[in-house]
């Protein structure tokens, strides 16, 4: 018997990378879980994996998933993959939002097509995949949001500074972040009468997986030698173990294994 035998989860991004493995974890402790991405199909060898190939593999180890084509930008795809989970599934109680995307550059040399994005799918997107899954997670004993942020919504604070931000310090995913963050804990408090816990999960570090190293990896001959996600699919587990009034944690995945013992 697994500590969520009986759950239903829904994982964003889960064609490959931190989604994956968040999915394959949460599998292992009894949920059946549902693989939600674009990706139906390998198109850049820097980014293997598709919704089913790791429904696949869940499968092949006697876990129950099923894979959900699921556009973050696209609010009718968001709507109809929530749909389409429950229906599979037969119910929800467990959202991992973790599909997003980062843009390079500074305010003087981001497109504005870039900046969109950004925000339709770092942010717009969950709370839509959020609004949608609502109705079914309050139907449950106890239900999980579980949203994916990042290091970089940690606020740098007043300068001077010794260096500009890079990469996934910059300030488009810190904002983007730090409004998931705070969006986060006021759902929480909003939805803790209704036993739905609403928590945030970080990388302590950079993990990484095919979609980091995406831009330094070699497009005709890629390195494939990824790293797996584990401290983030335990920490994800234990989060799900907790009883309904552990909500509102913003927690880290090394800090958490470390002091839990995962």
């Amino acid at each position: 018997m697994g500590s969520l035998d009986g759950r239903m989860a829904l994982v964003t991004g889960s064609s490959r990378g931190i989604g994956e493995h968040m999915a394959k974890y949460l599998s292992q402790a009894g949920a059946k879980v549902a693989i939600a991405a674009r990706t139906t199909e390998v198109t850049d060898k820097r980014l293997p994996g598709t919704i089913y190939s790791v429904a696949d593999e869940i499968r092949d180890k006697g876990g129950v998933a099923t894979s959900i084509k699921l556009n973050m930008r696209d609010p009718t795809s968001i709507s109809d993959g929530v749909a389409q989970t429950v229906d599979e599934l037969g119910g929800l109680d467990i959202v991992v939002n973790n599909a997003a995307i980062l843009v390079p550059g500074s305010l003087e040399t981001i497109q504005e097509r870039h900046i969109d994005l950004i925000w339709q799918i770092d942010l717009r997107g969950p709370l839509l995949l959020m609004k949608h899954a609502l109705p079914h997670l309050k139907r449950n004993e106890v239900s999980d949001i579980i949203n994916i942020s990042s290091i970089a919504a940690v606020f740098p604070g007043p300068g001077p500074y010794e260096e500009a931000p890079r990469g996934r310090e910059g300030s488009f995913y810190g904002m983007v972040k730090a409004g998931l963050e705070r969006f986060s804990q006021g759902l929480a408090r909003e939805l803790q009468p209704d036993n739905v816990k609403v928590n945030i999960l970080s990388p302590q570090g950079r993990i990484s997986t095919p979609g980091n190293v995406w831009a330094e990896n070699d497009p005709v001959n890629p390195s494939l030698e990824f790293e797996a996600a584990i401290e983030m699919g335990k920490a994800g587990v234990w989060i799900c173990e907790q009883p309904h009034l552990y909500t509102g944690n913003i927690l880290y995945d090394q800090d958490l294994c470390r002091e839990k013992n995962l």
